[in-house]
């Protein structure tokens, strides 16, 4: 088991620093496009991500960098894709909320809030047409709960019992606004679902290993039962919503809630899980830096020297 979660610890780390390297560089403006970062929410798409396998498909919004790298996305396409280079992901025209890598099963984000949800309900729906049993993992956020499209997409996947995993990444807010000004108290993603025949579990998304346990659980009914199920699991973004930079002095969020959430993150909370397991820890992380530091270094370099798209390639690819 702990080898399992050093690999995981890896991997959230891995993300964490790749993120951070973006925000450190986003001020170059040499970047094409917005960026939504995952800071302190990586325990959620590595946990997920860590229980589906490459022929599984995941889909996401606008924060999807976390998600795209767990579920195997090419990093240097990725960052290709935010320079806008012709190597990109999505050959430099969607930018960074339509990262996209089908062979490793990651499916076109789409930034429109909600919008991914019926997508993937209509691959999942393809899937089961095809007699292929294969997941259709859907991440979405708090927000999204909020859009028509969520109760008829549940409805629908209830309905004719689709094999689909859809993840809840309950941050508490939608842009600038917490929960209490947009939702009623004793409102949740979880009860919404279970309104619309789904059944389902919340979980502490600071946790990778209570992550991973729910969203096995999950996995297994969905075989088992050859039906939809919903997971919600609380999270917290730590910088802005948009943006490379923290956003504490436009005080929509106050310094208790935050200094809480901070004492949770989720790379410090299996960091020291894994030390109190293996005295050789601090050592084998700073191998695990070096590692992924030389990556980076070698994947933006990669994505600054690429060629920017040709003007007569504009249209090609648009649409299939």
């Amino acid at each position: 088991m702990n080898d399992i979660l050093n690999k995981i610890y890896s991997k959230m780390l891995r993300i964490r620093m790749i993120e951070q390297k973006i925000a450190y560089l986003y001020g170059e403006q040499e970047m094409r496009c917005p960026v939504h970062l995952s800071i302190g929410q990586e325990a959620v798409a590595t946990g997920v991500c860590s229980q589906l396998k490459t022929n599984d498909i995941v889909l996401s919004a606008h924060r999807a960098h976390a998600h795209y790298l767990a579920k195997g996305g090419d990093l240097k396409k990725m960052l290709s894709e935010l320079y806008g280079k012709e190597n990109g992901c999505v050959m430099g025209k969607g930018g960074s909320m339509h990262l996209a890598d089908l062979a490793a099963g990651f499916y076109p984000a789409v930034p429109i809030v909600g919008s991914t949800i019926p997508i993937g309900v209509g691959v999942a729906l393809a899937n089961k047409m095809k007699k292929n049993s294969d997941i259709t993992c859907i991440f979405l956020g708090d927000g999204s709960t909020e859009e028509g499209v969520f109760h008829e997409s549940l409805d629908f996947a209830s309905l004719k019992n689709l094999n689909i995993l859809f993840v809840c990444e309950n941050n508490f807010y939608s842009v600038y606004s917490p929960m209490n000004v947009r939702q009623f108290e004793q409102r949740s993603a979880l009860n919404l679902a279970k309104a619309h025949g789904l059944q389902g579990n919340h979980g502490d998304g600071s946790s990778v290993m209570e992550v991973i346990k729910k969203t096995k659980n999950g996995i297994d009914y969905i075989k088992k039962n050859k039906k939809p199920f919903f997971l919600e699991l609380q999270t917290y973004r730590f910088i802005e919503h948009c943006g490379p930079n923290n956003d504490d002095h436009l005080k929509y969020r106050n310094k208790s809630e935050i200094d809480k959430w901070l004492k949770k993150d989720p790379i410090k909370l299996i960091e020291n899980y894994l030390s109190k397991k293996n005295n050789k820890f601090f050592y084998d992380k700073k191998k695990i830096i070096n590692k992924i530091n030389l990556e980076i270094e070698k994947s933006f370099n990669y994505a600054k020297k690429a060629r920017f798209p040709s003007s007569k390639n504009l249209k090609e690819n648009l649409y299939g």
